[in-house]
């Protein structure tokens, strides 16, 4: 029985000995260690504040050419030659395609054959005229004679109606024969017309590029029979494209022709370049409730149509909370960065970051506007170190 209560005694003194030791030990905050005292850093040190950042909406975007024209037939007649194919660069003036001259030709002939006729026809109604004119200047000289004799009643009232009948009658010959020289002359001009538009369908048989630029598609082959309108060639001029995009009609306010925007070109190995928002077209899709933009690229890119591009353009502003990239530390799976406490001890806060702008990062929380932190982490930086701020 003694034994047994000296068991329970000595068991008693070691569970008491056990918590006084356990009690004595020191709590540490895991995964930070507290710096031995009197160290002290110089660092910088900002205040955190909220600034005015402009928001970034993304648009997809296709490269195409600023000015592209569709080559068409103005003739009726075979293919004869079809010097150029996708992807050649021709200089304006250029032949691409040859329609058969001999259609156009005969035209010409035809053309030269009425002009001629319809000259010919001209001077015999002007010959006409001039005898007609001449008729009728002597028919009057007669009337008039013969007016002053009625009046003195030397012939008779038969003998006068004769003669003021013949002069009416080369008066009305002379108005007909006029006529039909106004109705030559306007032959003559319609031959003329006919004849300067066989000329201008003489060239237009060859088909030349109007500007310096890239074939980019192709529809005529030798052999084919072209009619006015049949496309032939598509060319767009060199060096000159844009950025075709849709924009949401809630964001068609901030934008003018004219503003700068950011477009980057992934095929370009993600070259962002500065564009010019060149023209807004003022109707919105019904279905989409979007607007057309086309944003004008600098010249001298390799660019083609088709090509993939994102816009960024600036639609507004909102307060971000932005501090320098090397604030920010990373601790494992854990990002923090160093406030300042009112002893000027450096303390590690976690924070949740956003997005970066340039070599700045969003603070989504963790850190107020207000609070002192360092603006860039010294190498080895301990918490609760004392830190002397580096005047700048």
């Amino acid at each position: 029985m003694h034994s047994r209560k000296m068991r329970i005694l000595s068991l008693a003194v070691l569970i008491l000995a056990a918590g006084f030791f356990t009690g004595c030990e020191e709590k540490i905050e895991p995964g930070i260690h507290e710096a031995a005292p009197g160290r002290t850093v110089k660092a910088r040190v900002a205040t955190a504040r909220v600034s005015r950042e402009p928001f970034i909406y993304e648009a997809v975007g296709t490269i195409s050419a600023r000015t592209a024209s569709t080559l068409s037939s103005k003739l009726l007649g075979v293919v004869r030659e079809v010097r150029v194919k996708e992807g050649d660069r021709v200089k304006k003036g250029d032949p691409l395609v040859v329609i058969d001259k001999r259609q156009v030709a005969a035209q010409l002939n035809r053309a030269k054959a009425a002009l001629a006729e319809a000259r010919q026809s001209e001077t015999s109604a002007r010959s006409a005229r001039d005898a007609a004119k001449a008729a009728a200047r002597l028919a009057r000289s007669t009337y008039e004679r013969y007016r002053v004799l009625r009046r003195d009643k030397l012939i008779s009232q038969q003998e006068f109606d004769e003669v003021e009948a013949r002069y009416h009658q080369a008066a009305a010959a002379l108005a007909e024969a006029e006529a039909r020289l106004e109705a030559a002359g306007s032959r003559v001009a319609e031959a003329r017309a006919a004849l300067s538009d066989a000329a201008v369908s003489r060239k237009d048989a060859v088909v030349r590029a109007p500007y310096d630029g890239k074939i980019t598609a192709k529809m005529v082959d030798v052999g084919d029979l072209a009619s006015p309108g049949t496309p032939f060639l598509v060319i767009e001029r060199k060096g000159v494209y844009c950025t075709d995009l849709e924009l949401p009609e809630r964001h068609i306010r901030a934008v003018k022709v004219g503003d700068l925007v950011d477009v980057v070109i992934p095929a370009l190995n993600y070259l962002k370049v500065k564009g010019t928002i060149g023209r807004i077209i003022p109707s919105a899709d019904p279905r989409s409730r979007s607007f057309q933009v086309k944003v004008a690229m600098p010249e001298g890119l390799d660019l083609r149509s088709g090509m993939f591009a994102r816009v960024q353009i600036p639609v507004g502003g909102k307060g971000l909370l932005l501090v320098p990239r090397k604030a920010v530390v990373a601790r494992g799976q854990l990002t923090g960065v160093y406030l300042l406490d009112e002893e000027n001890r450096a303390r590690f806060r976690l924070v949740r970051i956003g997005k970066d702008y340039g070599d700045r990062v969003e603070i989504l929380s963790g850190l107020t506007a207000g609070r002192r932190y360092l603006a860039e982490v010294p190498v080895g930086m301990e918490d609760g170190v004392k830190v002397v701020e580096v005047k700048e």
